[in-house]
């Protein structure tokens, strides 16, 4: 053996080699890793292409999904797809708004608290209030939370549906609560809404009126007798048939003097604004009307609570 090597290997101390860990073969996970990882875009999809014996979707192939996506033919009928889905969707919103104005609609629901505070007041208690006159800007009347004279949907449909639950909770406490009765109970007011404003229509027909009034405020300003119903159930059920009768009457009154003082304008306004006499035969048959559906709220109100308190 030569010396100098021996002498190189007797004076130099040999290094600790450090173990490597071999590299991955490429589509292998990581040694160190506990989890696979899914992220990545090999396994995104259902089109992903999975280990074998793993659980999940079929097995499909990379290059046949790329093929199919590659295809013309695929394309085209991809693309008539969504231009008959855009035409569609289109045509619904068109016939959408033709029966439901829905831009109408969003008119009657902009409201706020301080107006529903202050509209909640004046159904209650309109004999003060002075200014009846709906205000317009542009032709144009303003939204219901700017004008406490607008009409709106927001109370009538709220205080609708607490009418159903508080004819339910005075069902309840009579032991006479059944899903069938309160159907009954909602069913019967909205038939007799409908009643009222199919009768308004035709009246306003034969008379021929020629007013701005139209379904959708009919529909608001006849809804408004649900707020005295609810504060006359409600103090029945507190009170008994004489906190009925008290409550009930004084929003009775105050929805007969409210439908006067708003109808006229509507009703009555537009016959002075055509220069019909005030004493013609068809003005007066136009407070006739304006009288006869303010008459009927009371008669509604009471109807469609009476039974509801003992």
């Amino acid at each position: 053996m030569n010396p100098a090597g021996l002498a190189a290997a007797a004076g130099t101390p040999r290094l600790p080699s450090k173990r490597r860990t071999p590299a991955s073969p490429p589509g292998m996970a990581d040694p160190h890793q506990l989890f696979d990882d899914t992220s990545s875009a090999q396994n995104r999809g259902y089109g992903a292409q999975q280990a074998p014996g793993g659980l999940g979707y079929p097995n499909t192939s990379a290059s046949a999904q790329a093929a199919f996506l590659a295809d013309p033919v695929s394309n085209m009928a991809m693309a008539y797809g969504s231009s008959l889905a855009a035409q569609g969707k289109e045509l619904v919103d068109k016939n959408i708004d033709r029966f439901i104005p829905v831009t109408k609609l969003k008119y009657y629901f902009a409201v706020d608290t301080v107006y529903v505070g202050k509209k909640l007041g004046l159904l209650v208690f309109p004999y003060l209030h002075q200014d009846w006159e709906v205000q317009y800007q542009q032709d144009t009347p303003v939204a219901p939370r700017f004008d406490v004279n607008a009409p709106d949907l927001y109370i009538p449909a709220m205080a609708f549906i607490t009418y159903i639950l508080v004819a339910g909770l005075a069902l309840g406490t009579q032991d006479r609560f059944s899903p069938d009765l309160l159907g009954l109970q909602a069913s019967s007011a909205l038939a007799w809404l409908a009643l009222e404003v199919l009768a308004i229509l035709l009246s306003l027909y034969l008379v021929t009126v020629n007013t701005d009034l139209t379904t959708i405020d009919l529909v608001a300003f006849l809804g408004y007798k649900y707020v005295g119903m609810i504060g006359g159930v409600l103090m029945g059920l507190l009170f008994g048939k004489t906190g009925y009768y008290l409550v009930l009457g004084w929003c009775c009154v105050s929805i007969f003097v409210f439908m006067i003082r708003t109808l006229r304008l509507k009703i009555l306004a537009e016959a002075a604004a055509e220069g019909v006499p005030v004493r013609g035969a068809r003005n007066q048959l136009r407070m006739y009307l304006t009288m006869a559906v303010a008459a009927a709220q009371p008669l509604l109100m009471y109807w469609l609570t009476f039974h509801l308190v003992r």
